[in-house]
């Protein structure tokens, strides 16, 4: 991952799956929240008058199964329908409403460089790179018959190290040279000074989703294994490697000894835990095992001061691994790594290799998407030229209207946090006046960045699809470690503005919403105001509860890592957030793999949270009034089937296991169900009855929020 993507990504919490004022926000009673206005717009960008995209208010009911009770299983009685008839695509892991609007990105992104293609533009314009980057890619007939040849001066700087010094270099270099370590690091805000760039020093270089695949002897991790190790032998094979199955083996072998050291995954997300400043003298003195100064060197960083070590206890672990195990083994490491990174643009034979082990033998996905969707996915990525291609789409896609509603849709979801804040009884004034504080300072970015990145210094030409990809990776690597010794840049995004997706980032404590998600299910502005808070208005609260779950509470309104609650009202706090990772850990998904309620507890602490405030800005806007009935549905009702629409997804059972071991969000299935039964007023809307599967006694019900 690289800059800006690997700056921000490793500080942001993002739905699916981030300051403000310096002044103190006054203590005033909380503002009345708006109804936000219906407008929608035409593809042009200008309003038009016209009614909702997914039914007549903005809820496709087509898709529930009136045959299940909602107090039995929501997500089914919202979504049954759907789930029984739709066929999963043979080239998707998984499918629901992200993917959809995923989609039609996609499609419009295609458009866009199509139409850049067909003018032939100017050499050494955003125009043309985009355009001779995409077509690069698409010409197949060329990377096949350049086989594996784009990699062999990176094999052959690899075969040529023979000493453990030599090694140290070329670990140090992985990150220029796309090859693998077991040493990873970053540059990004420092917790302590969030206008500052920090080093961030942690342990990785795994192949496999994640140290249970190694560690675990299910039946299915032990057909991984097995299959990753054949795998590894035909991608070595690929560049003629001799023995290529005992060093397939002996790869697999030296990943688990990484992985034994490699924290479990709740742990990988205490930000208590994982924020350990030291100066660069202290560093070096503590793990004194590797040579550092050689290290740092061959990755180009030099003056360094201080840095963060993110998980200490591996290190001394890993640097013995680096130290004992041959040069020769880690030569194959780096080897297999090189190739398989590289795959995507390389020939369709290793390509499809690639695809084959960490798509259909980890995923279950029969099929490739078609070659125009990857491309469009490479070139228009963060951490290649999406932003630019954002510039465009925004302009052909995006009606400004919306950003206004987006606006005041923002500060009804801060009217209802600050009236959640006030009203609770678990926190004391002292911290309720930090937590005004920290809301008040939210800083919220919407659809698109006002400054826009400088691609200018990229070579991309159209026949040299691995040379393109290789500049591209520099110029991110280059600008990332540039930014040591500057202050951070606020201004910057973490997405694209073509970006299904939302998030927060506790270091600037903002929250951004890319244009990408502002559309049906999530937001209409033609839809009924009840489908729009339980869609985008439960997106908004959702990343601002990401500042107040069980980590980004952990920061104060500066973006500070600090203890800013008092003991009790942390005790308060973390007794709720408890409760809740319990309720969360009795979900089974698959036979066997439960949902881990601590590694998930930030994104269900969000969902809830973000819910509550939804519904709270929702009940406020109504000013006192009863919402109508449409087609036989309160208000209520309409609110909570709009949040079951938006998680509306099916999986293939595979992807679902690597999502439980790798992915800090619950499965869509339990962001709805998981969600609901904490509602007094969803027990309401839809008569639920204590004998009903969702049922939780009222004692046992966490909104936190």
């Amino acid at each position: 991952m690289s800059s800006p993507v690997k700056v921000l990504a490793a500080t942001f919490c993002v739905l699916l799956v981030s300051c403000g004022s310096e002044d103190a926000p006054t203590q005033e009673a909380s503002p009345q929240v708006a109804a936000v206005s219906r407008q929608s717009a035409g593809s042009d960008g200008e309003p038009e008058n016209a009614g909702p995209e997914l039914g007549s208010f903005g809820v496709d009911l087509s898709h529930q199964d009136p045959d299940i009770r909602p107090g039995d299983d929501f997500f089914r009685y919202a979504n049954g329908k759907w789930l029984e008839s739709f066929e999963l695509p043979t080239n998707r892991s998984n499918y629901g409403s992200f993917t959809v609007l995923s989609d039609r990105s996609d499609q419009r992104v295609r458009t866009i460089i199509d139409d850049l293609s067909s003018r032939e533009p100017a050499m050494g314009s955003i125009e043309q790179k985009i355009s001779d980057y995409y077509l690069s890619y698409m010409d197949v007939e060329t990377l096949n018959e350049l086989g594996i040849s784009p990699l062999l001066p990176g094999l052959t700087t690899l075969d040529q190290i023979e000493t453990r010094e030599q090694l140290i270099a070329a670990l140090g270099r992985a990150q220029i040279d796309n090859t693998a370590s077991p040493f990873g690091f970053y540059i990004g805000a420092d917790r302590s000074d969030a206008d500052r760039h920090q080093l961030n020093l942690s342990v990785g270089g795994l192949g496999l989703p994640d140290r249970d695949y190694y560690l675990e002897d299910t039946e299915e991790f032990i057909t991984v294994r097995e299959e990753y190790v054949a795998h590894i032998t035909r991608i070595l094979d690929f560049a003629g490697i001799e023995d290529s199955d005992t060093k397939a083996a002996a790869i697999l072998a030296l990943e688990t000894r990484i992985a034994e050291h490699t924290w479990p995954r709740s742990q990988r997300r205490n930000r208590d835990l994982t924020y350990n400043p030291m100066s660069y003298e202290d560093f070096k003195a503590e793990y004194a095992g590797l040579d550092w100064e050689s290290y740092f060197a061959a990755a180009g960083i030099e003056n360094l001061t201080d840095l963060n070590v993110s998980y200490p206890s591996a290190m001394s672990p890993i640097i013995e691994l680096v130290a004992s195990q041959p040069v020769e083994e880690w030569k194959s490491f780096m080897t297999y790594r090189f190739i398989v990174d590289s795959a995507n643009v390389l020939s369709e034979e290793i390509d499809q290799e690639a695809f084959h082990f960490y798509s259909t033998v980890l995923n279950g996905v029969p099929e490739q998407r078609e070659r125009w969707e990857r491309g469009v996915m490479r070139v228009g990525s963060l951490s290649s030229l999406g932003e630019a291609i954002g510039q465009v789409y925004v302009q052909r896609h995006f009606p400004e209207s919306a950003k206004a509603q987006m606006d005041e849709l923002v500060e009804n979801l801060r009217a209802a946090l600050r009236q959640s804040i006030e009203q609770n009884g678990w926190m004391s004034a002292d911290t309720k006046g930090e937590a005004y504080k920290k809301l008040e300072a939210f800083r919220t970015k919407i659809a698109y960045p006002d400054e826009w990145r400088d691609f200018s210094s990229i070579a991309i030409s159209r026949d040299n699809l691995f040379q393109n990809a290789q500049n591209i990776r520099l110029f991110n690597y280059e600008d990332e470690i540039g930014r040591l010794g500057q202050p951070t840049d606020r201004e910057e995004w973490g997405m694209t503005p073509q970006t299904v997706n939302a998030y927060y980032n506790p270091s600037f404590n903002e929250i951004v919403f890319p244009a990408g998600i502002l559309q049906p299910p999530f937001f209409d502005p033609a839809a009924d105001l009840a489908v729009n808070y339980g869609g985008i208005g439960a997106v908004i609260g959702h990343e601002m509860g990401h500042g107040f779950d069980d980590q980004g509470s952990k920061s104060d309104w500066r973006g500070v890592q600090r203890n800013w609650w008092t003991d009790a009202d942390r005790d308060n706090f973390e007794s709720q957030a408890d409760a809740l990772a319990e309720q969360y850990g009795q979900f089974e998904p698959v036979p066997g793999y439960f949902i881990d309620g601590r590694f998930t507890l930030g994104e269900n602490i969000g969902d809830v949270g973000g819910l509550s405030l939804a519904y709270r800005a929702y009940r406020m806007a109504l000013n006192g009034e009863e919402a109508p009935v449409i087609e036989g549905l309160t208000g209520d009702q309409r609110f909570f089937l709009a949040w079951a629409q938006v998680w509306q997804r099916k999986y293939r059972e595979d992807a679902l296991i690597q999502r439980l071991t790798t992915d800090p969000h619950s499965p869509s299935e339990f962001r709805v169900n998981g969600v609901v039964r904490n509602f007094n007023e969803w027990y309401e809307a839809f008569n639920v009855q204590a004998d009903e599967a969702l049922s939780l006694p009222p004692e046992q019900r966490i909104r936190i929020w």
